[in-house]
């Protein structure tokens, strides 16, 4: 761990100051569409956005990398992100923000590729797991401490997007001023959808309906929040409940899914977290409730993205896994880009509380798919490799050192068993 933290710590400086701003302006947008009397469905295309932008960003940066180079790729990206941050209020319209959130979206889907490949750089094949680790507990306490921002500042003004300009502009300092050399690149050519889709149905069709259970929490749940008639306060405690029992709850899952059948784990973990979002449904009127419920399904979704790329790897030759790593990561993208517009739907349609039923639909649906696949194949003579943390934030260089690690640690168990 210390080894990880001496080797990259300014690129673990500049990735948690960036989820601050990132995490604070997501919660922001929410409550301040509220204040402006935008609609829920209004929000949710606003939403929505992000995640368009941020799958087009996944598949574009990786060139704009290789013609340019990282740091004018860095530079370039993080002067937009700050711009679009200060012009959010100046520009309160939905059209507006929906675009700017299609560039937001764009540029940090590029700016996680460049600095989680400056932390493959920096990694090698004995520390990559704590590497992973360490990079996902950053990311998850930047997106807590923005929410405690939130709580302290007010949302009707200009101070909290101004603060969040400034916390993404100077995020790169530590990046881009440290002696780290620049990595080289490269990234797989994704697999075709057929062949990933014929290989783990369970995996492709999981990431799907992730997607749309990740960006109701990311983009909805500040939404709902202001739907609900909750206070600033409330709304910022309800959506770091989230992030928190995503964090607690990774290594308990990932350490179950090692040592029995993926499917299994898979089906129980959606199914708790799809029970505790009908418990929410029924008794949203306790705030006690909602944390609780919010904590469960952070601590279930997040998990799930994980388990399920780990469980479409176990199917997978190492020379393919890279490769399905960006399948998955569009999957999951064109999940989450539907996920926000189905809700604000529901919710317009059904009242604030179709926040909870749209994810405890999904979740349900998701364990119960897991039920049916394990009618349809057998685990006989599969080898389990390694669970790796990566968020379903994560770019499809995140995913593919998962992958690495994958691989390599299912080599070292070939080699200790022999």
């Amino acid at each position: 761990m210390f080894q990880v933290l001496s080797r990259s710590w300014a690129l673990l400086i500049g990735m948690m100051l960036l989820m601050v701003g990132n995490g604070l302006q997501g919660t922001l947008l929410g409550v301040r569409g509220g204040i402006e009397g935008f609609s829920t469905f209004e929000m949710s295309i606003v939403m929505s956005a992000y995640f368009a932008g941020f799958l087009g960003g996944s598949r574009l940066a990786p060139e704009m990398i290789r013609r340019v180079g990282h740091v004018r790729v860095f530079a370039a990206l993080a002067s937009f992100i700050s711009a679009i941050l200060i012009l959010y209020p100046a520009f309160a319209h939905p059209v507006a923000w929906a675009l700017g959130r299609v560039v937001i979206g764009f540029c940090f889907s590029g700016v996680y590729v460049t600095a989680e490949s400056w932390l493959n750089n920096s990694s090698d094949n004995a520390n990559r797991g704590k590497a992973l680790s360490v990079y996902m507990i950053v990311q998850m306490f930047g997106i807590v401490s923005a929410q405690a921002l939130l709580a302290m500042g007010d949302a009707s003004g200009y101070a909290l997007f101004i603060l969040s300009s400034v916390l993404v502009s100077i995020s790169f300092a530590p990046i881009l001023l440290s002696i780290s050399p620049t990595p080289a690149f490269e990234t797989a050519k994704p697999m075709p959808l057929k062949t990933l889709l014929e290989t783990s149905p369970l995996g492709c069709f999981g990431m799907f309906l992730l997607g749309g259970v990740f960006s109701a929490q990311f983009g909805m749940s500040a939404v709902y929040g202001v739907a609900a008639g909750l206070t600033i306060t409330q709304i910022s405690i309800f959506v770091s409940s989230i992030y928190v029992g995503a964090l607690l709850m990774q290594y308990p899952i990932g350490w179950f899914s090692d040592r029995m059948d993926r499917r299994v784990v898979i089906m129980i973990v959606a199914a708790v977290g799809g029970i505790f979002s009908l418990l929410a449904l029924f008794f949203d009127y306790y705030f006690g409730a909602l944390l609780v419920a919010a904590f469960v399904i952070g601590g279930t979704s997040n998990p799930l993205y994980s388990l399920l790329i780990a469980y479409t790897n176990d199917y997978l030759d190492p020379d393919d896994m890279a490769a399905a790593s960006g399948g998955l990561i569009f999957i999951n993208g064109m999940g989450a880009i539907a996920g926000p517009l189905v809700t604000g739907w529901m919710m317009d349609s059904f009242g604030a509380q179709a926040f909870f039923g749209m994810i405890a639909l999904l979740m349900l649906i998701l364990a119960g798919y897991a039920v049916y696949r394990m009618t349809q194949r057998s685990r006989a003579g599969i080898e389990d490799g390694a669970y790796a943390p990566v968020l379903p934030s994560a770019s499809p260089v995140a995913v593919e050192v998962a992958s690495e690690y994958y691989i390599e640690t299912a080599l070292e168990d070939e080699t200790n068993e022999t």
